[in-house]
């Protein structure tokens, strides 16, 4: 290596040292020294820097950092002191490996803060315990990832065949992701709920099931919905990404309820519409803007069909103000003795 030569060149014409081991001492100590320092000005000024500025960002990347490198440096010096006086290959590929571990640490390390600092900014944007979750289990599988690189790279170091060992990690994550088709499925199901912003924690929604509930968590692997009859359902998350989900709580709580009613055919529409929208005008707890509206909207088989339409502010209270409007819509009738319609039949006699 010619740069290496350059080095002790200048070593040994500088302290006018020719023996190969006190020169090899000399880069040792050098790097040693330089990694000492380093260390220092990491622990002592960087950090301590990092401390006063907005973001934790720096204060995680020099605490996680800073051991790698210094090793990384130690490791460097250590080779390049040990080729000046010996040129083992299975030495200087032991130290390559070293080394190699040290620098994919210092990558693995990298990885983690930009994971840790995006996770917290994440995580404030959200209300479940996904990214609890979810945060580890991508550490960790980058660490596998890493770990994997690690061993091919140091393999190939050792000039051993690394074609069998990608072949049987490929055949191997074949087999893995058919096995965990479905709860990858879900896993990613999550991931895509949380980042669309489909719903979040507390959320009343309706799936494609009819179920109607509040959203209590979402989970890694699946959503809970509690309903209004108090029962908690566990629905997968890959089966909620890809359904059309009702999301009562978006853009916000209000709420039109519609209220069906028919009279007989005979009766006045005009008087039907006016005693009607009188009546539910007068019910408490309804908005009146937008106004209430009272529709004539077909002629059935044995009735006319109406609907009566109002909004109210919250989810909640739709429930109770549709039983109060049906109450008060059948005792308007018949206060105004407008008919009510039953199914009858007539029978003709031949």
């Amino acid at each position: 290596m010619e740069y290496l030569d350059i080095i002790f060149d200048v070593i040994g014409n500088s302290f006018g040292i020719s023996n190969l081991y006190l020169q090899s001492l000399i880069v040792l100590v050098l790097f040693i020294v330089v990694a000492r320092i380093l260390l220092f000005v990491f622990s002592q000024y960087l950090q301590v820097m990092a401390k006063k500025t907005k973001t934790n960002f720096d204060d995680i990347l020099f605490d996680k950092t800073k051991m790698p490198i210094f090793y990384l440096i130690n490791s460097y010096g250590f080779k390049l002191a040990l080729a000046n006086v010996y040129q083992g290959i299975v030495a200087n590929n032991v130290v390559n490996s070293i080394i190699v571990v040290f620098f994919v640490l210092l990558l693995s390390r990298l990885l983690d803060v930009i994971i840790i600092t995006w996770g917290e900014s994440f995580a404030k944007k959200t209300k479940t315990k996904i990214d609890e979750v979810l945060l580890p289990l991508f550490q960790k599988a980058s660490k596998v990832v890493f770990v994997i690189v690690a061993t091919m790279w140091i393999l190939d170091i050792f000039k051993i065949d690394i074609g069998p060992y990608l072949a049987g990690v490929g055949i191997s994550g074949i087999v893995l992701g058919l096995a965990l088709q479905d709860s990858l499925k879900n896993v990613l199901g999550g991931v895509s709920l949380i980042l669309d912003g489909a719903f979040h924690v507390g959320d009343k929604i309706k799936i494609e099931s009819g179920d109607i509930g509040k959203i209590l968590d979402i989970g890694l692997r699946s959503t809970k919905v509690i309903t209004f009859d108090n029962e908690v359902i566990y629905i997968p998350n890959g089966y909620l990404a890809n359904s059309r989900v009702q999301n009562f709580t978006r853009p916000n709580l209000k709420i039109r309820v519609v209220v069906d009613f028919t009279v007989a055919y005979g009766s006045p529409v005009d008087k039907v519409k006016k005693v009607i929208l009188g009546a539910v005008m007068g019910m408490g707890d309804i908005m009146k803007d937008p106004e209430p509206v009272v529709e004539f909207v077909s002629m059935g088989d044995f009735s006319l069909n109406f609907k009566t339409k109002f909004w109210v502010e919250d989810l909640k209270d739709s429930y109770d103000r549709k039983l109060e409007a049906n109450r008060l819509i059948y005792d308007t009738l018949n206060k105004n003795k407008i008919e009510i319609p039953y199914p009858t039949s007539v029978v003709l006699k031949g």
